[in-house]
């Protein structure tokens, strides 16, 4: 008999659990997918679903404090700065980078030519937050863009020293050579990469609010309508479209590609990641056209945005890329995290070519050795001399080699405490007359930070 209550009572319990792990996925699916109701419950759902991964977090992190960005330990052993081998470039290399010491973010401007900080930026974020009106978009800034989390995101510095920037699926904003805040941009999230055009405006991912009407029909406010925006440097709004209304209007994808993709779950199948707009005409692009690279169809669209066609659509042997680069008349970079399922262990430089249609791989053998893998984010940057330098997100590295290929230098992001943290999106400068005023602008800012 007591074999038989016992017996009874594991039974009870498997069932409880089990039904309750349908109400909690079920609450998380519902908040998820923009619900209304039950906004308790949510919550409750939420932080029971985090429990697991935050342990983790602070077993493998050593940290009680969730609210800061992970340390890395990959290259805990490096040195900070390791140079083997000396170059003067005259360039500048801006390193939006997480110090963990100072609970912040900053972005440094690095002299190349002797590897020295020459100029911070670091605003006052609190402020700024305070600021957002659209709290319809933003209501959770003081949270999830709070001082300690914040992150400045692929940095861009304009001829005056000033500075735009976002901290991805955030209000984009602009700030002075000595950090004070010009404006704010809270109509949309913005997100990702920051490019100027060829007419000085700037390109950036963003959120499309309202959705496309092929997204708004679904009423899934959760599903991540990804648009490519224009602003100019007063941060106004010019252009914006729906990359999904791209690829369906220009027969890449299907009319039913939204309700598919809800259908199955999958809130973000697209994911734009980068925006590089071309500067000049070739044989292959006009200087109106822009690349945008799409993270989760693992493709490179060839968008001409004045008569909304796409001229390529490139795909190959590269997977969950990011950062497409025009680096010749002929040819694009491509930063091939290389996520697939398959011979992943490294991420790759992958260079295609317009007029041959084919690719090949750019120092392949030394990214190899420098065991060199981020599975999210992460760029290069070929300089004019053949040169390249790649960063290796998710373990706060950068890495120079110059155009043998040689190393010339390896920059670990650790605090004076020996904490590594995340460089989010670095940027090289190699325009001598920029750099030049650049300096001379630094020096008469007299700022006070």
């Amino acid at each position: 008999m007591k074999k038989f209550y016992f017996f009874y009572f594991i039974s009870l319990i498997i069932v409880i659990s089990f039904v309750a792990s349908l109400g909690l996925t079920s609450l998380v699916k519902y908040h998820f997918e923009g619900g209304q109701k039950y906004e308790m419950l949510q919550k409750s759902a939420l932080f029971f679903a985090s429990i697991p991964i935050r342990t983790l977090n602070m077993i493998q992190f050593r940290t009680l404090n969730l609210d800061a960005p992970s340390k890395f330990l990959k290259h805990k052993e490096k040195k900070r700065f390791t140079q083997f081998a000396s170059k003067k470039r005259n360039a500048l290399l801006i390193l939006p980078r997480y110090d963990h010491s100072l609970q912040r973010s900053v972005v440094d401007i690095i002299d190349l030519s002797t590897f020295q900080v020459i100029h911070r930026y670091q605003h006052d974020v609190a402020d700024m937050n305070s600021k957002v009106l659209n709290l319809k978009e933003f209501s959770r800034i003081n949270i999830d863009d709070a001082p300690v989390r914040f992150q400045y995101r692929h940095p861009l510095i304009l001829d005056d020293g000033s500075l735009i920037s976002d901290s991805e699926y955030s209000p984009e904003f602009k700030i002075d050579i000595c950090s004070n805040l010009e404006w704010i941009n809270d109509d949309q999230q913005f997100h990702h990469s920051k490019m100027l055009d060829s007419l000085g405006n700037i390109w950036i991912p963003s959120l499309m609010r309202p959705q496309s009407r092929y997204v708004n029909k679904y009423k899934s406010k959760s599903f991540r309508d990804d648009a490519i925006t224009k602003l100019n440097t007063n941060g106004e709004i010019l252009f914006k479209k729906s990359v999904v209304e791209i690829l369906i209007e220009n027969k890449i994808l299907p009319n039913n590609f939204v309700f598919s993709s809800i259908a199955l779950g999958n809130q973000d199948p697209l994911h734009l990641n980068d925006i590089e707009p071309a500067i000049s005409d070739t044989k292959y692009w006009r200087k109106e056209d822009i690349f945008l690279s799409i993270r989760n169809l693992s493709s490179i669209v060839h968008y001409r945005p004045s008569k909304n066609k796409v001229i390529n659509y490139i795909t190959g042997p590269f997977y969950w890329q990011h950062d497409v680069d025009i680096i010749s008349d002929k040819e694009i970079s491509i930063f091939n995290n290389n996520e697939n399922f398959f011979n992943n262990k490294y991420s790759e430089i992958i260079i295609y070519n317009l007029e041959t249609k084919k690719f090949k791989k750019k120092f392949d053998e030394q990214l190899q050795n420098e065991n060199f893998k981020t599975s999210t984010q992460g760029l290069s940057h070929i300089f004019k001399d053949g040169a390249m330098m790649v960063e290796e997100r998710n373990h706060g590295r950068l890495i120079l080699f110059n155009n043998n290929g040689e190393k010339e230098w390896e920059y670990i992001n650790k605090d004076k405490n020996g904490d590594i943290g995340f460089i989010s999106w670095s940027r090289i400068i190699e325009d001598e007359k920029f750099i030049k005023n650049y300096k001379i602008n630094i020096k008469n800012s007299k700022c006070l930070n």
